[in-house]
């Protein structure tokens, strides 16, 4: 049985929101047991726009490029992104860009656009490259767990292209655990300190992360050097403004979690598509043997084949699964009302699976994104794994240019493989991770 979440004006022709009465948190657990059949249970009762009962709330999720062309670029200024993302990650990445709105939003941005500028960003490539070449050099070979060896190696470059700073192991270690508790608590079921619970974890590890992040603020401040701590310590608006310290520790938080995470989960999916599928393996492989081990920034354009494997791993698990705004006044999306004050979520995990919009979904098909098909512009919001509308991922280029970069030496190095019938068994309860670490067999090329 089906309620609404509010009536529709009498003469406004919207539709109200339909949901199920079914328990919130049982709803909770489906979604994150099988988000893929959720979805489409939801769409086949209620069209592309209905609620589901989370976490204390009412949760509008709008599916479809459409939907979320209407909330992404914000046309009407009806969606607000920091409402929604403090409710989920506000007490642990306060302040952070995405957090942001409207002129405040724009000036942060601004600022933050000048350490992602192409210099820039050529800049920290060589500042990583000699690190990540060495690296590989020792990657281990065997049974080995991906998902983990990944997320290391982000963290040290994270550390040392972001931060400058080479930390001992047990710091390393302590500040990783401190991005993992922080990211995870943002969907805890229990949103009170309670413990050993998820949101106390979450709260003691901002602590962590602040005060490890104030410590370095006086160094940075002093010199100029080209990582991004640095350049966010000295760099100014057209009209003078500058970050204070605060400002400074809230945008490394943030940057450093984005920058960090997302890469390992995409290098985590990417690698899976080419065990599972060894042909596209090859592929890139060759076409990093061809390029020589060295990279150059104009480089990374060449590696054709790794750049759709990325983007098809990215439609087939997108490492942000929503994209949640709060609407600031009444407002209607696809034709139903959404009064002020709801939660409204693009499910960009999902919406990679419209088979309006793509071919055998299910099926890993780089290919799509050739210029010959180019299945992703279908619709302008048909791919979005980095958001869109002026929220896009300030990071993405940088991102991708990491992500490119340990690709590129990885597949020149090394093979890997998993058995045929092996399926990645996902934790859908937070970011999106393999809940066995991703257990591959490497050997040496």
């Amino acid at each position: 049985m089906s309620v609404i979440l509010a009536q529709a004006p009498a003469d406004s022709g919207l539709k109200p929101v339909r949901g199920s009465k079914t328990n919130g948190a049982i709803q909770i657990l489906k979604m994150r047991r099988d988000p893929f059949a959720f979805a489409d249970a939801q769409q086949a009762e209620f069209g592309r726009v209905s609620f589901i009962n989370a976490f204390g709330q009412k949760l509008v999720t709008c599916r479809g490029p459409q939907a979320a062309d209407q909330i992404l670029m914000n046309k009407d200024k009806a969606f607000a992104n920091g409402p929604a993302w403090s409710f989920f990650i506000g007490p642990f990445f306060n302040r952070g860009v995405m957090l942001l709105d409207f002129e405040e939003h724009r000036h942060h941005r601004l600022i933050l656009q000048q350490a992602f500028t192409q210099p820039v960003l050529k800049g920290y490539m060589q500042e990583m490259q000699p690190m990540i070449t060495e690296r590989i050099k020792q990657f281990p070979v065997g049974e080995v767990k991906l998902f983990s060896e990944f997320k290391a190696l982000t963290l040290d470059v994270a550390l040392e292209v972001f931060m400058g700073l080479e930390l001992p192991q047990a710091e390393a270690d302590r500040i990783n655990k401190a991005f993992i508790d922080t990211v995870r608590a943002g969907v805890a079921l229990v949103r009170r300190p309670v413990p050993g619970g998820r949101w106390w974890k979450g709260l003691r590890s901002r602590k962590v992360l602040e005060d490890f992040f104030m410590s370095h603020i006086a160094q940075k401040r002093a010199g100029e050097s080209p990582d991004l701590f640095s350049v966010l310590c000295h760099a100014e608006s057209e009209e003078g403004h500058r970050f204070t310290d605060e400002d400074v520790v809230n945008h490394m938080i943030f940057v450093l979690m984005a920058a960090h995470d997302t890469s390992t989960m995409t290098m985590t999916q990417m690698a899976y598509r080419m065990a599972k599928s060894p042909e596209w393996q090859e592929r890139a492989r060759a076409q990093s043997l061809e390029l020589g081990p060295e990279l150059a920034y104009e480089d990374l354009a060449k590696l054709t084949d790794l750049d759709i494997i990325m983007k098809e791993s990215l439609r087939m698990c997108a490492p942000v699964p929503g994209q949640p705004r709060m609407t600031i006044k009444d407002t209607e999306v696809l034709g139903h009302f959404v009064p002020k004050g709801s939660i409204v979520t693009v499910p960009s995990l999902t919406n990679h699976y419209d088979a309006e919009y793509w071919s055998n979904p299910y099926v890993f098909d780089p290919e799509r994104f050739t210029a010959e098909r180019r299945e992703d512009k279908s619709h302008r919001m048909a791919w979005s794994p980095f958001g869109g509308g002026v929220h896009k991922c300030i990071g993405l280029y940088f991102g991708q240019m990491e992500i490119r970069t340990i690709m590129h030496q990885l597949l020149r190095g090394f093979e890997w493989s998993v058995p045929a019938d092996y399926t990645m068994p996902m934790d859908f309860s937070a970011l999106p991770v393999p809940k066995d670490n991703f257990p591959v067999t490497v050997r040496r090329v």
